[in-house]
């Protein structure tokens, strides 16, 4: 998946930590506040909504063919359910942090590639990205929403 073309779908304290729309995709915040804004994103008030201005906005660029949810806790739990594959880097470390991905039931998930990074620069810990995929008997609930994510690295 070429990062830079997908729609990403976040709450709004993970954008306001990140601080800024993610650079050549459709960013979409979702927030409770009506009167929530911040220039160069979409915003929508449910996962729901956040999903159907992803199909519909998400259409008009180019190669934009799935959605990655990028955090929070919240969102990532909702999003779930309706993910057919995910892109997770599992942190090497107990760290402290307000929102965690929920946890993968092996029962429905395989992983399907798998890789370590170990610390560096831009990274004070250790980190194994993996992709999983639905298995085939695997339940999902309602409409496909390609990615969860909370992927750092390009």
């Amino acid at each position: 998946m070429d990062i830079a073309i997908y729609v990403a779908i976040m709450g709004r304290k993970t954008y306001e930590g990140i601080g800024r729309p993610l650079p050549g995709r459709l960013n979409i915040v979702v927030t409770r506040a009506r009167d929530w804004r911040s220039e160069g994103t979409e915003v929508a008030h449910s996962l729901d909504e956040a999903i159907t201005l992803a199909k519909v906005r998400g259409r008009c660029m180019a190669g934009a063919e799935e959605i990655c949810v990028v955090g929070g806790g919240e969102i990532y739990a909702q999003a779930l359910p309706l993910a057919d594959r995910l892109h997770v880097t599992h942190v090497l470390a107990a760290v402290d942090g307000d929102a965690h991905f929920p946890p993968i039931d092996p029962a429905i998930w395989r992983i399907v590639r798998s890789e370590d990074f170990p610390a560096g620069e831009k990274d004070s810990h250790a980190t194994r990205y993996t992709v999983y995929e639905r298995s085939g008997d695997g339940h999902r609930r309602g409409q496909r929403v390609a990615d969860g994510s909370n992927r750092r690295r390009a």
